[in-house]
């Protein structure tokens, strides 16, 4: 711009800049828009907690949660430090962590892990770490981490601008050396402006990182994505398998007397009163065989149990053996 200005190129000038100046605009959008999802993961964080105290119950900020200390969950929290169930049953999604999409439920003195989110009644935990100290805090300075580093293209891309720069000020120069002509110069100058791999490359890792971790997939780093393009073979923890996010119905086993599609039925009409996973996947597959659905009544919900009531006045019950037992 300088080199243009001098020459009397306005013009040149005025179209270097606004590329300039356009070019860091669409970096910094499509940067802000790559980290939407990734900011979604840290705003799920919790703030603050609710701790027992004095007979009472106050509201703390987590760096004042010690380990030992009584915290009421409630319906809907995220769980802000790792911990042990202290009274009631713990009924947590705890996709955010294990990509597990089927509620898991935890009985008094078990661990819970930070950042799973309560899916069922109020609970009470025992906090048995801090709050920097806790599974999800670990995963958030993974993903901060992961924001800041740069990857091997990324550091090339830096040292090829430096070399791009030293090119292009030696032609410019030779153009103007062999023509007398200090115009050719600032022509070179102008047309070497523009550096897609400059722009291009921070944008393209970090729109990885964030839409892999839209889907629940958590990447150390840019070397990290780059590395995965060469990876031949996949091993996987978990007993070898993949979770999928959906539940679904393989085979019904009627008692004898009861139909098949009649006892589906029966069960999905019930189930339409839950917001459970797998209460979806029955009303799901229900409507899937076109069976006519009815409207449930005296419904009685229990977290980690399953759902009671009646459907055009029989009593059903969906849930684990303690309460279809009953």
């Amino acid at each position: 711009m300088n080199a243009a200005i001098l020459f009397g190129e306005e013009l040149a000038a005025v179209v270097v800049a606004l590329m300039y100046a356009g070019g860091q605009y669409l970096e910094n959008f499509a940067e802000r828009h790559a980290r939407r999802e990734m900011t979604e993961l840290l705003s799920r964080m919790p703030r603050s907690a609710m701790r027992y105290c004095n007979g009472g119950l106050e509201e703390v900020v987590l760096d004042a949660i010690m380990p030992d200390d009584r915290l009421l969950i409630r319906q809907g929290d995220v769980v802000p430090v790792d911990g042990t169930v202290a009274d009631g049953v713990a009924v947590l999604d705890e996709s955010a962590l294990t990509g597990e999409s089927i509620p898991v439920q935890h009985q008094r003195d078990e661990p819970v892990m930070s950042g799973s989110t309560n899916a069922g009644e109020a609970f009470d935990l025992f906090a048995s770490r801090r709050a920097a100290e806790s599974t999800y805090a670990g995963i958030l300075r993974l993903v901060e981490t992961a924001q800041r580093s740069k990857a091997p293209m990324s550091r090339l891309a830096d040292r090829f601008a430096i070399v791009f720069l030293g090119v292009t000020l030696v032609i410019a120069s030779t153009a103007w050396f062999l023509t007398g002509v200090p115009i050719r110069a600032v022509a070179v100058l102008v047309v070497a402006t523009p550096c897609p791999l400059i722009l291009a490359v921070p944008v393209a890792i970090v729109s990885g990182l964030s839409h892999a971790a839209r889907h629940g997939i958590l990447i150390k780093g840019g070397k990290v994505l780059e590395t995965m393009a060469r990876v031949t073979s996949l091993v996987l923890d978990k007993t070898g398998t993949l979770t999928d996010s959906r539940a679904r119905i393989i085979s019904i086993d009627a008692a004898q007397g009861i139909l098949p599609g009649e006892a589906l039925r029966l069960a999905a009409s019930l189930e339409q009163a839950s917001k459970h996973v797998i209460a979806k996947t029955i009303v799901l597959e229900a409507q899937a065989r076109g069976l006519q659905l009815a409207v449930p009544t005296g419904i009685i919900e229990t977290p980690g149990e399953g759902i009671a009531g009646r459907v055009e006045g029989r009593s059903v019950a969906v849930g684990g053996p303690a309460l279809c037992s009953r």
